[in-house]
């Protein structure tokens, strides 16, 4: 073998850097990987170009646009740090797993500097700060969701989960579910008119509680077939359906049937209601399963265990 050969054999084999995010456990460069922190720049991106090209979209106080917009993502990642393992067994794509950290690590990085244009907006005031998180139930829900994402980031790396163990490590990493909870209430409390989008979110996170109820109490071998994943979407939308009719009809004093029967009229299809955005989803995730089912690598049928 050559000298040159020696040389590129090694490189290959390095192991990366800690900040070399962009390959893979074995130092290859991970197409996943570059797309996946390209996705992560995307809010950086879009705002840069509100700023320079749409200042309309910005309004009026342009600190406070951006504290929403790092909350929104961080929300956003938040949910599709969660969707991965739904996603990679559904579609058999097992290095999806290899990007989960990264989206979770970025969800918290957008939360931090959420909280940190927040104290930005106070003046730096810290004493005011801690008096609004303490007062406002809102802001002292967020603030626990961050510690949690804080927590989580802090014990992400392969040192940390050696310390505590394979176990320890994934009980502790369960709270996730309880972060996104918060998360979504907080969004939830932070929107003052339209909850359009909140309540699409909320649907989404049902969906994916729903998905690992099924995993947990499973009684069958194997993955949920696609009939089973077509029923959970069907339910999840109905609920959304009818938590939305419930919270508008308190919300503005109108019955709730008034409100679901609204959500038949198609005139308007940029006000088409969140169900069917649920509803959609759940298809499309359905039709990912029939499509690799018959495409993809072959898995066991589910049955019924025997009790």
């Amino acid at each position: 073998m050559s000298d040159a050969s020696i040389q590129r054999a090694t490189r290959r084999s390095r192991p990366k850097q800690p900040w070399q995010v962009w390959r893979d456990g074995a130092g290859r460069l991970s197409p996943l990987r570059i797309a996946v922190l390209a996705l992560l720049f995307v809010p950086l991106a879009i705002a840069t170009y509100d700023f320079n090209f749409n200042l309309e979209s910005i309004g009026a106080r342009p600190l406070n646009n951006v504290i929403h917009r790092t909350g929104y993502w961080a929300l956003i990642f938040l949910l599709l740090s969660l969707a991965i393992s739904p996603l990679r067994r559904i579609g058999r794509f097992g290095a999806l797993l290899d990007v989960r950290r990264m989206i979770g690590v970025g969800a918290f990085v957008y939360a931090a500097v959420h909280i940190v244009l927040y104290v930005a907006d106070q003046m730096f005031d810290l004493w005011k700060v801690a008096s609004e998180i303490v007062l406002r139930l809102y802001l002292t829900i967020g603030f626990v969701a961050l510690l949690g994402l804080a927590v989580l980031a802090v014990t992400s790396t392969d040192g940390m989960v050696r310390r505590l163990g394979g176990m320890r490590w994934q009980r502790l990493h369960n709270i996730v579910y309880g972060i996104g909870l918060l998360a979504l209430v907080h969004y939830f409390q932070q929107t003052k008119a339209d909850v359009t989008v909140p309540t699409f979110v909320a649907g989404l996170l049902a969906w994916m509680l729903g998905y690992r109820l099924l995993i947990r109490f499973k009684r069958f071998r194997g993955e949920p077939p696609a009939w089973m994943l077509l029923a959970l979407s069907v339910v999840i939308a109905a609920l959304t359906f009818a938590a939305e009719a419930v919270g508008i009809g308190i919300a503005f004093n109108v019955s709730p049937l008034r409100v679901l029967q609204s959500a038949f009229d198609f005139d308007d299809l940029t006000m088409i209601r969140p169900g069917w955005l649920v509803l959609g989803a759940g298809l499309l995730v359905v039709a990912i399963d029939l499509v690799r089912a018959r495409f993809g690598p072959k898995r066991r049928p589910a049955r019924a265990t025997p009790a």
